[in-house]
């Protein structure tokens, strides 16, 4: 896939994301995605779940706010893990959420990236 097209699907994902923010919170891992996502554009609710208590806590707010959840950790490692236990809890406390953004992405910029903060830097150095 050439870069124009990676681009374009990027941005396609974002703008599905983008449709998503009325009902949905954005379950990041920290400060610094919610910057580069703010970045491209998308403006929401969010959530750090590593500053902000953790998973359980992050799926406790998400309950308690009646809205859905986009689960958006890094595709490492690091980021799977956090991906699955906070989804676990979500499962726990019959919350709705959506990992397919998070999977989109990490199949579009895994090549460049690892990480929902580098996102604005890859859009960025895609469109030149």
């Amino acid at each position: 896939m050439n870069d124009e097209i990676r681009l374009e699907e990027i941005d396609k994902v974002l703008e599905d994301l983008s449709l998503m923010v009325s009902d949905h919170i954005i379950l990041v891992e920290g400060i610094n995605d919610e910057c580069a996502l703010k970045a491209v554009g998308i403006y929401g609710e969010f959530r750090h779940i590593q500053s902000e208590g953790g998973p359980i806590k992050a799926a406790e707010y998400v309950y308690r706010s009646g809205k859905k959840a986009v689960v958006l950790t890094d595709w490492d490692r690091k980021g799977d893990i956090l991906c699955a236990e906070v989804c676990n809890q979500l499962e726990a406390l019959d919350v709705r959420f959506d990992t397919d953004i998070r999977r989109r992405l990490a199949t579009l910029c895994s090549y460049y990236i690892k990480d929902v903060e580098s996102i604005d830097a890859l859009v960025s150095r895609l469109g030149n």
